[in-house]
C-alpha cells in the first residue's frame, strides 16, 4: 500500500507513538517561527526552560502584528525579541519586513521539513511541501529546546482538484468552496492534502493562500506536493537548493476524498461572521461597500497584487469607499514599487500601509459604525475588525478590487477582459531586514522593557475543583471573544495581569473582577469552543484569573492543547443536554483524583442537586501535565 504525502513527511519525522488516525504520536521540529504578538511570551518561556541556544535546524522571529507605536510598549517587545534572538540563535525579521508567514515562504520554508509556528496560519508553508502545523506558544519553545511535539495522529482528506479556473476565478475562491462544504469545525483531526490535475495549474502563491486559510476548517494543516512548479518558484527566489520533490503515491490511500473541479467555481464571498458562510457573489448581489482592505497572510503576494494593480490601473476608487492595501512582505513592495504597479496603485485613490497584519487582527482600519467592509483575510468574526456593528465580507483580491471600483460588491467578471499575472522568472532578493543571530551571545544583553512582566506559572491540580459557573456561552466561540486582539489590548501581550483585565470583555466586561472575586471557577461552553487563531494569552490569562476548568461540546484544537499547556482541564459534555441544565452562578464540584483510570468525571451541582458526567480524554502524558500545572512546571520536573 502506497503513502500519501503526510505520511511521507510524518514517518520521517516520528519520534514516538503510532500513525494511526486518532493515536498521540510526537514529532521532531525542523524549523520554527514566531511572531511578536505570540513571541514575547514564548521566549521568556523558553529563557524558563534554561537552554542556552534553540536546537532546532532554523528558529525565526517575526515583527508583524504590534507594528503600530502609539506608546512606548510594542516597541519595548520589539527590544526585547531582538536582543533574545541574537543570544538564543533565532534569526530577527525586522519591523517592516512583512508577514511571517508570506517572508517565510519567500526566503525560508523548504519542502519536506517541519514547521511549527506560534500562529495559527502557520500552515501557510503546506504551500511549499511543508507540515507546517500551528500551536501555541510553550509548545514552540519547547521545540526550541530540542522537545518533540505532541500530537493526535490526524485523518488524511485529500481534496482532489479537477479542472482549471475560469478567468476571474481565484485560488480563495477554491478555499472559500472547501469552507462552504465542510464548515469551520469540518477540519478537526484531520489535514487536508491536495491532489489532481488541477494543482498544476496553481502557483505556490495560490497555493499557500488555500492552505493558510485551510486553518478555518479546523484543520491541524495543509499541504500540498513539491513539484515542478515549487522548484521554479524557490529558483526565482534564488533557493533552488532547498527544494526536492514530493508527491503522494499512485496508490496512497486516504481517510476521505473531496474533489473540487476548478472549471466550475465562480468568485465566492464569506458573509458575516463566519469564514463558512459562503455563497457566489453573484448570489449576494450588488449592496453598497464603505471599506475594502487587500492584504494578510492570506492575500498579499506579489502575484495578488499585481493583479489588484491590473484592475485599479486607469480607475479610479469609488467616493464612498475606502480603499487600503498592504503588502505581505518587503519584497513585495518593492518589486510593486519599481515595476510602477504601486504608482497605479496610488493614482487610483489607495491607502498603501505598511507590511504588517495591521487590520486583519484589528490593528488600525477599522471600518466606521455599520459599515459593509470587504476584506481578503482570513477570518470576519464579530468585532475582529476593531468595530463591533460592521459587517465583513471575505472575498479575492480580484472581488475586493471590483468592489472598491464599483461601490458595491461586483463580480469581477463585469470589468471584461481577464489577463492573468505571471510569476516572475526572479524576484528581488534583498535580507539585508533579516538579522542573524549572534556567534559571541556572552556580549549580547536581553533588553526587558517596563511592561515585559514575570511568567505566571499554575499551581499543581488540586484533588477537587469547586467553583462557580462564571460564565455560559454558545457554540463556536472564538479566541477573539476570550482574548481580544485590536491596538488597545495586543500591546500588553507581555503583561499578562494587565492583558487579563480584557478576558471575555466583548462579552461580559465583569469577567475578570467576578473570577478573580470568586477565587476561579469555571466557563461552560458550546460546539468548536476555541476556534480561531493559536494565541496562548486566550488559555493564560484565564489560567492567570483562576479559571479551573473549561466544560464544553467540543474544542478546537489548538485552544484545547493550550489549555491543557497551562494546566486548565478541558471537558466535554458526555450527554450534551446537560449542558442545559447549568446556568450561570452555579457551583460545581469535580473531584480529580482518578484522572488517570478514568477518562469520565462526575460533576456535581451543588446549586440545584444535579449530577452530571463529563470526558477529559487526556493521554497519560496529558494528565501529568495538568496535574502538575502546565507544561512549564512539568517539563522543568522532567528535565531535572
Amino acid at each position: 500500500m502506497g503513502q500519501n504525502i503526510v505520511q511521507k513527511i510524518m514517518k520521517s519525522h516520528i519520534l514516538t507513538g503510532d500513525m494511526a488516525p486518532g493515536q498521540e504520536i510526537s514529532i521532531g521540529i525542523d524549523q520554527t517561527l514566531t511572531q511578536d504578538a505570540t513571541g514575547t511570551m514564548a521566549y521568556l518561556q523558553f529563557e524558563a526552560m534554561g537552554v542556552p541556544r534553540v536546537k532546532t535546524k532554523l528558529s525565526v522571529s517575526y515583527i508583524d502584528h504590534n507594528t503600530l507605536q502609539t506608546g512606548f510598549e510594542n516597541a519595548d517587545d520589539h527590544r526585547f525579541l531582538q536582543t533574545v534572538a541574537a543570544k538564543y540563535g533565532i534569526y530577527f525579521s525586522r519591523p517592516g519586513n512583512g508577514i511571517c508567514h508570506q517572508v517565510h515562504l519567500e526566503r525560508f520554508g523548504v519542502p519536506g521539513m517541519t514547521l511549527l509556528g506560534s500562529d495559527s496560519h502557520t500552515p501557510t508553508a503546506g504551500g511549499l511541501g511543508m507540515i507546517a502545523i500551528g500551536a501555541g506558544g510553550l509548545d514552540v519553545a519547547v521545540a526550541m529546546g530540542g522537545g518533540p511535539f505532541y500530537l493526535h495522529m490526524p485523518k488524511v482528506v485529500n481534496v482532489k482538484l479537477t479542472g482549471q479556473l475560469n478567468p476571474w476565478v481565484s485560488a480563495k475562491d477554491i478555499i472559500l468552496e472547501l469552507l462552504r462544504i465542510m464548515t469551520v469545525k469540518g477540519g478537526v483531526g484531520k489535514i487536508i492534502e491536495y491532489s489532481g490535475e488541477g494543482v498544476k495549474t496553481l502557483t505556490v502563491p495560490e497555493r499557500a493562500t488555500i492552505t493558510n486559510m485551510g486553518a478555518e476548517l479546523g484543520a491541524t494543516t495543509s499541504v500540498f506536493p513539491s513539484d515542478d512548479i515549487t522548484r521554479a518558484f524557490l529558483k526565482a527566489q534564488k533557493r533552488e537548493d532547498a527544494w526536492s520533490a514530493i508527491a503522494a503515491d499512485s496508490d496512497a490511500v486516504y481517510d476521505e476524498t473531496i474533489e473540487i473541479d476548478l472549471s466550475g467555481l465562480e468568485p465566492m464571498v464569506a458573509q458575516p461572521h463566519s469564514p463558512d458562510n459562503v455563497a457566489r457573489v453573484s448570489q449576494v448581489g450588488a449592496i453598497p461597500v464603505q471599506q475594502v482592505v487587500i492584504g494578510s497572510c492570506t492575500n498579499s503576494s506579489y502575484t495578488d497584487l499585481m493583479g489588484v494593480a491590473r484592475i485599479l490601473k486607469g480607475r479610479k476608487v469609488h467616493p464612498s469607499v475606502s480603499l487600503s492595501i498592504s503588502p505581505g512582505s518587503r519584497q513585495v513592495f518593492e518589486m510593486l514599487a519599481r515595476n510602477g504597479a504601486l504608482a497605479d496603485i496610488i493614482s487610483a485613490g489607495a491607502r498603501i500601509l505598511e507590511t504588517a497584519c495591521g487590520p486583519c487582527i484589528g490593528m488600525g482600519q477599522s471600518p466606521s459604525s455599520e459599515a459593509v467592509t470587504v476584506r481578503t483575510f482570513n477570518r470576519n468574526f464579530e468585532g475582529r475588525s476593531g468595530t463591533v456593528d460592521a459587517k465583513v465580507y471575505l472575498a479575492s483580491p480580484e472581488v475586493a478590487a471590483a468592489t472598491a471600483v464599483t461601490g458595491v460588491l461586483t463580480d469581477p467578471k463585469q470589468l471584461g477582459e481577464f489577463t492573468k499575472i505571471k510569476m516572475p522568472g526572479e524576484f528581488l532578493i534583498d535580507d539585508s531586514m533579516i538579522i542573524p543571530p549572534e556567534e559571541n551571545t556572552a556580549k549580547v544583553k536581553v533588553i526587558r522593557g517596563p511592561n515585559i512582566k514575570p511568567l505566571p506559572v499554575n499551581k499543581k491540580l488540586p484533588g477537587t475543583l469547586k467553583g462557580l459557573t462564571l460564565l455560559k456561552l454558545g457554540d463556536n466561540i472564538t479566541t477573539d471573544h476570550i482574548m481580544p486582539a485590536g491596538a488597545k489590548i495586543l500591546p500588553l501581550r507581555s503583561n499578562i495581569p494587565a492583558i487579563s483585565q480584557f478576558v471575555f470583555s466583548g462579552i461580559d466586561l465583569s469577567f475578570p473582577d467576578r473570577a478573580v472575586d470568586s477565587g476561579g471557577g469555571f466557563v461552560i461552553g458550546g460546539q468548536n469552543y476555541g476556534q480561531g487563531s493559536s494565541r496562548e494569552h486566550a488559555a493564560l490569562a484565564p489560567m492567570y484569573l483562576g479559571i479551573k476548568a473549561i466544560m464544553a461540546k467540543s474544542f478546537a484544537r489548538i485552544h484545547r492543547a493550550n489549555l491543557i499547556n497551562f494546566g486548565i482541564l478541558p471537558l466535554t459534555f458526555v450527554n450534551e443536554k446537560d449542558y442545559e441544565t447549568i446556568t450561570e452562578d452555579d457551583t460545581l464540584e469535580i473531584g480529580t483524583t482518578n484522572l488517570n483510570k478514568e477518562t469520565e468525571l462526575t460533576v456535581k451541582n451543588t446549586t440545584n442537586g444535579t449530577e452530571f458526567k463529563v470526558r477529559h480524554d487526556l493521554t497519560p502524558r496529558q494528565i501529568k501535565i495538568v496535574k502538575a500545572g502546565g507544561l512549564l512546571n512539568y517539563t522543568k520536573q522532567h528535565s531535572s
